[in-house]
This record gives structure tokens, C-alpha cells and sequence, in this order.
């Protein structure tokens, strides 16, 4: 299907009115860095529900993060996860490995959806009718949810890279392309963490 814009909320108002429930909504994160996972989120709710506050990850400080991810996952009907390491991103590019990522997610929910909603240019190949919508984390609530919990659940990875790597920063940085990390890839070379393919790396 092609990219939908529409207004914050109303693909989940109209699908839940058609009988096309349960929703889910899926996003990804983890694209720009220079090491660790691409990390997705697939994500349903109770049908109607809207917790104040959501909103797309990249515009939340990380203790607002951190708080809602909470309030999210114990509303949630079902929640589930996809990650592909940064070994694999380098075998099937990045653009890949998001969509596999947001596919994985998906088949892992406890609660089968009747369809999808994805950040993006593109859907990811699942089994269920899917929209992506063109940032689909600032205009869509399901979305912008599985944006938060995608986005903690990346940061907790890279917190467990960095006890393992501590010399990177990587509790600091998250793996991204800052002016500390760059320093540390010339002093120290890279791990097994690092992205290969990328050419900062």
C-alpha cells in the first residue's frame, strides 16, 4: 500500500469502526547508529485508549521515555519485540534489517492483530494487511507507543554492550556517530558491537 498521511489518531479510530481490531502498531530503532542492534517494537492496546504524553520517542527527554515505556506496558494487550544484530546488518543493509526487525515484532505478539500500522516508507513483510505511514511516529498513537518501548528497549541493549565494552561509551552515546565514540573507535579499533558496513566505522 502506499504511504498514508492522515491526522494524529484517525487510522486507529477508523479501523477500530470498520471492526478491524485489534490494531497493531509497529516502529523501529536503532538505523543511524554506528554500533549495536536495530531494535523494533510491534505494539496493541486496548481498543480507544490514548495514554497522555505519548508521543514520537525522538521528541521525549529519556526519564519521560523511561516513564511512559512503564505506563505502556502495563495498558498494553500485547507488546513484542524484534531485533537484528549489527553482524547481520551488515549482511542485508540497514534498510533490511529495519524491516525484518518490525517483522519479527510482529509475529512475536501474544495477540494476533487484524492489521498493521508501520512507521514509514515501507511495510514490513508480515502476514496481516499493513499501512506505513510517513512518520507515522508523530501523526499515529499506536505508533509513536511502539516508537517509546522500541527506543528503551535499544537503550537497555546498549547499557548491557557497554559492561561488556566499556571503553566505547556506549551507556552514553547509544552506539550514535558523536565526536566521543569516533575517538574511541580510532584509539581502540572496533568490536564485534560495530557496524562494519558503515563508513564511519
Amino acid at each position: 500500500m502506499r504511504p498514508v498521511k492522515t491526522a494524529p489518531n484517525t487510522c486507529e479510530t477508523i479501523l477500530h469502526e470498520s471492526g478491524l481490531s485489534p490494531v497493531a502498531g509497529v516502529d523501529e530503532a536503532g538505523r543511524g547508529p554506528l554500533a549495536g542492534p536495530d531494535v523494533a517494537c510491534a505494539l496493541i492496546l486496548p481498543t480507544g485508549l490514548i495514554i497522555e504524553g505519548v508521543n514520537d520517542s525522538k521528541a521525549l527527554s529519556a526519564s519521560r521515555r523511561a516513564t511512559l515505556a512503564c505506563k505502556i506496558k502495563t495498558a498494553a494487550v500485547a507488546y513484542s519485540y524484534g531485533v537484528i544484530d549489527s553482524v547481520t546488518i551488515d549482511k542485508i543493509n540497514i534498510h533490511n534489517a529495519a524491516l525484518e526487525a518490525m517483522a519479527l515484532a510482529v509475529k512475536g505478539l501474544a495477540t494476533q492483530p487484524k492489521v498493521v500500522l508501520a512507521d514509514g516508507k515501507f511495510s514490513p513483510p508480515v502476514p496481516y494487511p499493513t499501512l506505513h505511514l510517513i512518520k507515522g511516529d508523530a501523526m499515529c498513537h499506536l505508533i509513536a507507543a511502539a516508537s517509546i518501548l522500541a527506543k528503551e528497549e535499544r537503550d537497555r541493549i546498549m547499557q548491557e554492550l557497554h559492561k561488556s565494552h566499556p571503553q566505547y561509551g556506549f551507556d552514553r552515546h547509544k552506539g550514535y556517530g558523536t565526536k566521543a565514540h569516533r575517538e574511541m573507535i580510532k584509539q581502540y579499533g572496533v568490536c564485534t558491537a560495530h557496524r562494519a558496513s558503515y563508513k564511519l566505522v
